[in-house]
């Protein structure tokens, strides 16, 4: 049992990190000139696009590591409920924020201002814990037991 709380622990840091890493670099190699729409802070196709891919193979190296740990379905099952049920929950407050429609003047935004000043399809925070799961169960899959 405390292998399997280990490796959904671990299962969802790794997840948390790789995502991080992840969008760091998308942001480095676009630049605010192909992950914003041209003038705004509205996400660009580019970026929706690339964040989900990146989102779906994140979660599969998630769920890979977690069945690596745990050595069990069960552990990769309750990583894809906690990666759901979390982004799930993450995802409602975005329903409340306002939307500024702040217009970009320039290509060289900072990340952490771009990263305020973000504005994306308010689908798109709902869809993140759909794929997770999926990429979750894809992962753990992938592993022998």
């Amino acid at each position: 049992m405390a292998r399997e709380i280990i490796a959904v622990v671990v299962g969802y840091v790794a997840t948390f990190i790789l995502i991080s890493v992840a969008f760091t670099a998308e942001y480095m190699l676009l630049g605010a000139r192909h992950a914003f729409k041209p003038g705004s802070f509205e996400a660009s196709n580019e970026w929706i696009g690339i964040g989900l891919v990146l989102n779906l193979v994140i979660s599969i190296a998630g769920g890979f590591i977690c069945a690596a740990i745990a050595r069990s379905k069960k552990a990769v099952i309750a990583l894809a409920v906690v990666v759901f049920a979390l982004g799930l929950v993450l995802s409602i407050p975005t329903l409340m924020v306002p939307r500024t429609g702040a217009v970009r003047t320039a290509d060289d935004v900072p990340m952490f201002a771009a990263m305020q000043k973000a504005e994306e399809p308010r689908w798109v925070p709902f869809t993140l814990p759909i794929i997770g799961m999926i990429g979750v169960m894809i992962g753990g899959n992938l592993k022998r037991h």
